[in-house]
């Protein structure tokens, strides 16, 4: 009895229970069949990023807006050998390259990251453009946690004008650049590849013919030194080239202008600035510091031109490119030496030395703008200088660079007079000793690049400097070590042409 019951209790809640689900599924589809009828058949797909096709490939569309923007960069890893990073010759005091002494480094290395922004609008004036490469790097020698945040281009471009930081509108497009080469210490010509604070406005005539014109910040990277030769200098003038730099403010910015024409077979330029030379007061007597009282020579102005021709679709093969480029300055050197190379020179060789009885043979180069003593006007150093190169590619995946530069810089005869008195003044000089500020810096090098994939090169590359000095005979240095940091001794160092290798292993990656 009581197994019947519970049997017949179950039934009922399995019937309760399949009515239950029943009517569920029965209010479900109703549901479904009410709503269904207010969906579309199919949702159309929503373009999150729009491709913008106005200025080539790789720009979007900034979402809500007519902007088209483009990110991009590049990751490098370099080894510079015999030298500083950017494959710097060894030819001054940096890291003690230019002694050779067991505290150099033999090589050095640099990891960088750099970001590129590039954003741009059409308006009724033309195109709106900005543009940014924000720089990360870290460099041999840095502690690990640190590195350097830098920015070489950040401007604004807006009906022909561009306002910021950019290449300077006096560098041909090749720059130092022409064989490809990684190195920032390239002579011979104009190199701004870190770029200079401008305003400037560039006219387009059609057919690739264009004009230029700028105004540029020249504080720093266009001034080479002033030497005040009345003022007493260092006592490491006489060891590295480096005197007390004794330009005054910076009151007037450089005046540059190009024209150019660029056609499918070639590149032509011709470029011309003017730069300010504004100097300190005269030194008082015996080489005192200078006053306010004592007066100053007049402002002087120094001048560059330059003229550069870009020869491409060679019959050598596609690709294959020759550059060349001359220039001449007057009270305008870092046109001629620039970039991030420095205005003094100097290196040692451990070789035999000129005469008996000396320690060493030694070259020291100083590069100024112009030289003036106490009630004197300011005599400018004047200079020229050629580079060319020559780019083949022996396959879609493989290239090789030649360059050659010579660069030459002059003192008149007031500037050299006024020069040696000082230099002499440095140190006892023997051994028939002459002296001669003019100097020659020549370079040749290669490189060469492998490319197995899109966007990713290996390269290596190898730099031979040769420092031209003409200063002959001998001087005698006391504790020169201990005044420089360095381990050089008390001695009879003889001047002597100096040459330097030096080479990088870079590989890079673009995005």
């Amino acid at each position: 009895m009581g197994i019947s019951g519970k049997a017949g209790q179950s039934g009922k809640t399995a019937s309760v229970i399949g009515a239950f689900f029943l009517g569920a599924a029965a209010s479900l589809a109703t549901v479904a069949g009410a709503s269904a009828a207010d969906l579309p058949v199919k949702a159309k797909p929503v373009q999150y990023v729009k491709i913008c096709s106005l200025y080539g490939a790789g720009y979007y569309y900034i979402p809500g807006t007519d902007t088209c923007i483009k990110l991009s960069g590049y990751m490098r890893a370099d080894w510079s050998i015999n030298g500083g990073n950017y494959n710097k010759p060894g030819w001054d005091q940096t890291n003690a390259e230019g002694t050779k002494s067991r505290d150099r480094d033999y090589f050095a290395t640099r990891v960088r990251t750099e970001f590129q922004i590039d954003t741009r609008t059409q308006t009724e004036y033309g195109v709106v453009r900005t543009y940014m490469n924000p720089r990360f790097q870290f460099d041999s020698g840095a502690l690990p946690e640190t590195g350097v945040l830098t920015l070489d281009y950040g401007f604004i471009q807006f009906a022909g004008f561009t306002f910021g930081k950019a290449v300077s509108i006096f560098q041909t497009p090749w720059g130092a650049t022409g064989a490809n080469t990684l190195t920032s210490f390239m002579l011979g010509g104009y190199d701004n590849v870190n770029g200079i604070t401008q305003v400037a406005y560039t006219w387009q005539f059609g057919n690739g013919v264009s004009a230029s014109v700028a105004v540029e910040d020249n504080r720093v990277i266009n001034r080479a030194q002033l030497l005040n030769a009345s003022l007493t200098q260092p006592a490491t003038s006489a060891f590295n080239g480096a005197f007390t730099n004794s330009y005054g403010g910076n009151v007037t910015p450089d005046f540059v202008g190009n024209i150019r024409v660029e056609q499918t077979a070639f590149t032509a330029q011709l470029s011309g600035g003017v730069h300010n030379i504004r100097a300190n007061y005269y030194a008082g007597p015996g080489g005192i510091t200078p006053v306010e009282p004592n007066g100053h020579p007049s402002d002087a102005w120094g001048f560059a031109v330059l003229g550069g021709l870009q020869l491409k679709n060679l019959p050598t093969g596609p690709g294959d490119k020759f550059s060349i480029d001359a220039s001449y300055v007057n009270g305008a050197s870092k046109y001629l030496i620039g970039g991030v190379t420095g205005t003094a020179f100097d290196a040692f060789g451990g070789g035999t030395p000129n005469f008996a009885g000396s320690y060493q043979t030694m070259a020291v180069l100083s590069l100024t703008d112009g030289v003036y003593t106490t009630g004197s006007k300011i005599e400018k150093t004047s200079g020229w200088g050629v580079r060319a190169a020559f780019v083949h590619n022996w396959s879609p995946t493989w290239e090789t660079g030649i360059v050659g530069t010579y660069s030459r810089i002059e003192y008149n005869t007031n500037g050299a007079a006024a020069f040696c008195a000082a230099f002499t003044a440095l140190s006892p000089k023997l051994n028939g000793y002459s002296c001669n500020p003019n100097f020659s810096i020549w370079q040749v090098g290669q490189r060469t690049a492998w490319t197995p994939v899109k966007n990713l090169t290996f390269s290596a590359e190898v730099l031979y400097s040769y420092l031209d000095q003409s200063h002959t005979g001998s001087q005698a240095l006391t504790n020169p070590g201990q005044l420089t940091g360095t381990f050089k001794p008390t001695g009879v160092y003889d001047f002597k042409d100096q040459g330097v290798w030096s080479g990088l292993l870079g590989v890079r990656r673009t995005f």
